[in-house]
């Protein structure tokens, strides 16, 4: 069987210096094509009813003729199809949980008309060998993958904090993106099912998925993908990797010249892995990992950071078992995620997860009509939901509180099976004895807490921001990969920042040296020029940005990953302007 297989669309049609549009009849003609595609249901063009999907999680925004919703892989590669002939810029789009902008479009400002193809309808996951490794369609999430697994006693390649709220696993593969896992590393694989655009214009499906027998043709392949019967002698490609199965020895070496993971990782950049939709995924494969028996979450509390310092080294360096998770918080965080993400907290807590996405489009949806009346603040949805979360007593547990009252940092140390054990001694008769440490053992109901708790951080900024808008800019957020042995990882700004700052947030994923830093600054403080020291500060301490939600349209992309976009995208047909590169249509010579 071909690996490679094409399926050529008509020849690009020749850009038009100085167009910003088709004609009107034939822009009809193309959303007529999607709707007798995908139905007429699953194409949306008015404006209202697309300003949720024209818009980033935190921030971003730009225009698009049409959002399309195809329903089958097959009507993913025609909707593809018809968007190639049509000369359109294509933007794909699963449950849009990234934090820098690269699943929406990025202003108004294309050469082309822009369609954003929505997969989130197209679900499915396949157990292979009893579920040590599973193919995923690209509308399938995370959530929905850690349910299947459960069921085989297996535990999914990556869990991030946006799981619980919709994140696709194409989407994290695309995105390198992190997560708390100490074992896992960065979202990876090297089997992969996916449409791309070559040099000529030219469609094609590319099957790297390493499983015979599939087909010939597009359609054949696609379809038999889609029903899932994969007898086991046809699956081959054990030689590949479907996770980042070498990450436990990256995180244990401290002394390395770069961080152990980042999103422009050379070596973690291969076909959909780190591709940020340069091309159009139809199916991935990836590893699942035996689920723990047993769980212990240790909380922990100092005033003096060099003290978290000594327990990351002793656990990386002796530790025969590696923690599950290390989460870090600071004071700040803690009390800005318990006042300002406790409607989160409850919401996950009481709706669960499978609710929360629906829930964040709905919110979105009121959000954009309310923002059009003049008198009315902007993001009343938020503040409504602020205000009704004070109505609820204290979400959080004593011992926690306690805590926050008697230190500065905090660190939540999550082991399993034999880990259990070897921390619990360590604690017990060496870190705990140290001046000015503390720890418990969390109870289920604490653990549970500590670590929404963790992961309601992530939006608390924001959520700050929108009751402070008066008096403050919008969030400035930089996710940071420190090297293995930086002693400085507590960030301190300089005057010259801290004098602007209304308030800084940092917490992150503490044994991966993976930080998250949400700066809050005055009104009036020019935000480049602020994030523009900030990146240059970094740029001394060897660090790596983004770590974990991949360049967006907020970062620039370093020459390895823009040269790595520009080999799977010549035309720049996917995702245009993505790293803060060109938008317009590349005409490729040869």
């Amino acid at each position: 069987m071909k690996d490679d297989l094409e399926h050529s669309s008509a020849s690009a049609k020749s850009e038009q210096s100085g167009s910003t549009c088709s004609p009107h009849s034939a822009r009809q003609d193309l959303i007529s094509t999607f709707e007798e595609i995908v139905g007429r249901k699953n194409v949306l063009t008015k404006e209202s009813r697309t300003a949720y999907y024209r818009s980033g999680f935190r921030s971003g925004y730009g225009g698009a003729l049409a959002i399309v919703f195809p329903g089958t892989l097959l009507e993913q590669w025609e909707v593809l199809q018809a968007c190639v002939d049509g000369n359109c810029a294509i933007i794909m789009q699963a449950s849009k949980t990234g934090l820098t902008e690269g699943s929406c479009p990025s202003g108004f400002d294309y050469d082309r008309e822009v369609v954003v193809i929505n997969i989130t309808r197209i679900k499915r996951i396949i157990l292979l060998d009893g579920g040590k490794q599973v193919v995923a369609l690209p509308g399938s999430t995370l959530h929905e993958l850690t349910q299947e697994l459960q069921k085989v006693n297996r535990a999914p390649h990556s869990v991030i904090g946006s799981t619980t709220i919709g994140a696709s696993i194409v989407g994290g593969i695309a995105n390198n993106s992190g997560g708390a896992l100490c074992k896992r590393g960065s979202a990876y694989t090297e089997l992969a099912l996916y449409a791309q655009v070559d040099k000529a214009g030219k469609l094609n499906l590319v099957n790297h998925l390493g499983i015979r027998n599939l087909g010939e043709t597009p359609e054949e392949i696609l379809t038999r993908i889609e029903q899932g019967d994969i007898p086991a002698e046809d699956v081959e490609g054990k030689d590949k990797s479907a996770s980042d199965r070498e990450y436990k020895q990256r995180i244990r070496n401290l002394d390395a010249d770069l961080p152990n993971r980042f999103n422009a990782d050379p070596s973690r950049l291969y076909e959909v892995s780190g591709s940020a939709g340069k091309v159009a995924a139809f199916a991935v494969r990836v590893d699942s990992y035996p689920l723990p028996t047993r769980k212990q979450v240790f909380y922990l509390g100092t005033n003096d950071p060099a003290n978290f310092v000594t327990l990351r080294q002793h656990i990386l360096k002796n530790f025969a078992e590696l923690p599950d998770m290390c989460e870090y918080m600071n004071r700040p965080i803690f009390d800005t995620a318990a006042r300002y993400g406790k409607d989160v907290f409850l919401s996950i807590r009481h709706l669960g997860t499978k609710r929360l996405s629906r829930a964040y489009a709905l919110k979105s949806a009121v959000e954009y009509y309310l923002n059009k009346i003049p008198f009315l603040p902007k993001y009343l949805p938020d503040q409504f939901l602020y205000f009704l979360s004070r109505l609820f007593p204290q979400h959080l547990p004593k011992r926690l509180l306690e805590y926050r009252d008697r230190f500065e940092y905090y660190l939540m140390l999550s082991m399993s099976d034999d880990g259990i054990e070897e921390a619990r001694q360590y604690l017990a008769e060496e870190w705990g004895q140290i001046d000015g440490v503390a720890y418990f053992e969390c109870t289920d109901q604490e653990q549970e807490a500590a670590l929404l708790h963790r992961f309601a951080a992530a939006g608390a900024a924001i959520r700050y921001q929108t009751l402070h808008q008066k008096t403050t800019e919008e969030v400035l957020a930089l996710d940071i990969a420190l090297l293995g042995n930086d002693p400085e990882w507590v960030e301190s700004p300089p005057p010259e920042i801290a004098e602007h700052l209304d308030l800084g947030l940092f917490y992150g994923h503490f044994m991966c040296h993976v930080f998250h830093h949400d700066y809050i600054f005055k009104k009036g403080t020019d935000l480049e020029a602020m994030k523009s020291k900030m990146l240059e500060r970094l740029d001394t301490k060897g660090a790596k940005y983004p770590a974990e939600h991949n360049v967006g349209h907020m970062y620039e992309a370093e020459q390895t990953l823009k040269e790595f976009y520009e080999e799977l995208d010549p035309t720049n047909t996917f995702n245009p302007g993505i790293g803060k590169a060109d938008k317009k249509r590349r005409i490729v010579i040869t």
